[in-house]
């Protein structure tokens, strides 16, 4: 009984066993949860359609159309995603130390106003190198300053952070309101309010042979950037040790408070510059027009992302080309334009819902082996 029993123990180990496979299995979790969710999201509002008499199959048939179907939409698709990466880094770099901002769009918004203010008093002057360097700094700056608010709160004041920086959102875009409807309002435009705009020959160019702004190159560059920073350095190691366990952090001498309004303020400044390639790039001039959801769409892919800033990048692709058909949608099917918010509103809740099965199934949590004999 004894050789047999050794016999057993010492049988070779089914290869979806082995502590390699059972590695795959945990980390493909990741992966796999998001692209459930985005299943049942679609699947649930094809349901919404149907009580509709609308067609599913038409209009996720409109949507690659509208946002990869041609050349045309994949510009259209990236305009779009530019802002929603930089957007989406707001969330995730906070997220390292267990934060849960949602200001972007505020960051995003302040920080294109004061672009736009900045350039105000240079606009016409043919200094346009000058002028994008000061109005790339100061959106940088007060985005960075804006979030930053809300990491001192947070650690000073104890003040929940997914409050602050919603409320400092909507502050935000009420100043902008009030300084473009009053003080810095471009006379010469009677029609919407607005700040003086930048002659054509001002705004920053397209990238060759695609009809997109250099504001994607460097939206790509601040994924990579903030993978390294947060991935591949003390600093980033730091901060998720300190988003573990925050005591923990203290007691090993970690500057937890510096940590935390570092974080913030390079979050801040990722959503100022979206604002500053949408006034540089897309607008030339503050208005309403730069409240224009990119914010809160980046809370979506940043939790679709899981936090990751290589993955934020094709995620903020899709959902832009997602956002990108929405006139198409509108147009063939009689629907408003508003129907892709609600299908990310939709897919934001699924995918809330979904963050319980992370860690419970046993698909991807096989307990691993311990018998080494």
């Amino acid at each position: 009984m004894t050789d047999i029993a050794r016999s057993t123990a010492a049988a070779p180990q089914s290869i979806f066993d082995s502590d390699w496979m059972i590695r795959v299995r945990r980390g493909s979790e990741a992966l796999a949860i998001p692209i459930a969710a985005l299943l049942v999201s679609a699947l649930l509002f094809s349901v919404f359609l149907l009580a509709l008499g609308k067609s599913p199959a038409q209009f996720y048939q409109l949507i690659w159309l509208g946002g990869f179907g041609t050349g045309f939409s994949w510009s259209n698709t990236l305009l779009r995603a530019a802002p929603v990466m930089l957007t989406a880094l707001a969330v995730a770099i906070p997220a390292r130390l267990g934060l849960t901002m949602i200001g972007g769009e505020g960051a995003l918004v302040l920080g294109g106003f004061t672009a736009a203010a900045i350039a105000i008093p240079m606009i016409g002057g043919g200094a346009s190198i000058v002028m994008h360097v000061l109005m790339f700094a100061g959106a940088l700056a007060v985005g960075a300053a804006w979030v930053g608010i809300a990491g001192a709160l947070r650690q000073f004041r104890g003040v929940n952070e997914t409050i602050s920086t919603l409320l400092l959102s909507y502050i935000a875009i009420a100043i902008m309101n009030f300084f473009v409807e009053g003080a810095l309002r471009d006379p010469a435009d009677p029609n919407k309010p607005s700040t003086k705009a930048l002659e054509s020959a001002e705004m920053i160019g397209k990238l060759p042979g695609i009809d997109v702004h250099w504001g994607l190159v460097f939206a790509i560059v601040a994924c990579i950037a903030v993978y390294i920073l947060m991935f591949r350095t003390t600093f980033g190691f730091a901060c998720k040790i300190a988003g573990g366990n925050a005591r923990a952090a203290l007691a090993q001498g970690l500057p937890v408070g510096r940590l935390v309004i570092v974080a913030t303020l390079i979050a801040g400044a990722c959503a100022g510059m979206a604002g500053y390639f949408e006034i540089a790039a897309v607008h030339g001039k503050a208005n309403a027009s730069l409240a224009s959801g990119y914010g809160f769409t980046g809370i979506l892919v940043a939790f679709l992302a899981r936090q990751h800033p290589l993955a934020i990048m094709p995620v903020a692709i899709l959902f832009g080309g997602i956002a990108a058909a929405g006139g198409i949608i509108q147009r063939r099917m009689g629907l408003p334009d508003a129907t892709v918010l609600l299908l990310q509103g939709l897919t934001f809740v699924v995918l809330l819902a979904s963050e319980t099965f992370y860690g419970r199934l046993t698909l991807f949590n096989p307990k691993a082996r311990t018998d080494r004999t």
